[in-house]
């Protein structure tokens, strides 16, 4: 077991936590934003300075991956990567979309054995990033980016119940509307999250190039050109 520093940025929500031996032991998020430019290195920060007041040594760094914001996922792994240079610390990646399902898998509300999980990041208009996983996260589809209509998951639907969730879920209800589909609101990829996912990787010692890593974008980001004045 290990003391991870957790790096969330995938979406406008922005957050970092610490855990050690598996326990979350501080955390900071702020959920207003995009705001990421401005307070996650403090977040950082303070985790770092709160380790250093508990002298707790840090032993890795975890950031989520992707897919998601092609800036803030820039972000947190410029920062993920800037501690791991300045400690000597490893470096972890967790899947944005596993992520997701993680406090869904550790809710209050029991799911059916043979539940789809299909968490959705919003990729703008009725595109959504999304994967299909089984409840013990293992992949049913892989990670792609859907445009969204009543077909699009159908062939699970048919099978078994399946659960929305993730930002990009809500602009799909009026799509998506088989009784077998069920949406959980309030669902958010949040560093406070990422434990288990990073405490797997280092017991499977799934270690990142810190020099050579990039955020999993899935599209490339594509700047619009300024209109010409007349």
């Amino acid at each position: 077991m290990a003391c991870i520093l957790h790096i969330e940025t995938s979406t406008k929500a922005c957050s970092v936590a610490l855990s050690e031996n598996g326990s979350l032991i501080f955390h900071k998020e702020d959920l207003e934003g995009p705001n990421h430019s401005v307070v996650c290195g403090v977040f950082v920060d303070e985790a770092l300075s709160f380790a250093n007041s508990h002298a707790i040594p840090v032993d890795a760094v975890a950031v989520s991956e992707g897919p998601g914001s092609y800036t803030g996922l820039r972000i947190g792994v410029s920062l993920a990567k800037g501690v791991c240079y300045g400690r000597d610390l490893p470096l972890l990646s967790v899947p944005t979309l596993k992520l997701l399902c993680v406090p869904v898998l550790l809710g209050k509300e029991e799911l059916p054995e043979d539940a789809l999980l299909v968490p959705m990041i919003d990729a703008r208009r009725m595109e959504v990033y999304s994967a299909v996983y089984s409840r013990a996260l293992q992949e049913v589809r892989p990670i792609g980016a859907d445009i969204v209509d009543a077909d699009t998951y159908l062939p699970y639907l048919e099978k078994h119940p399946v659960y929305f969730f993730g930002n990009g879920s809500d602009k799909c209800k009026a799509k998506i509307q088989h009784p077998n589909a069920h949406f959980i609101p309030g669902i958010r990829p949040l560093a406070k999250m990422m434990c288990p996912l990073a405490e797997k990787a280092v017991a499977l010692e799934d270690y990142k190039d810190v020099a050579y890593f990039e955020p999993f974008y899935l599209k490339e980001f594509v700047a619009s050109k300024p209109k010409k004045l007349i």
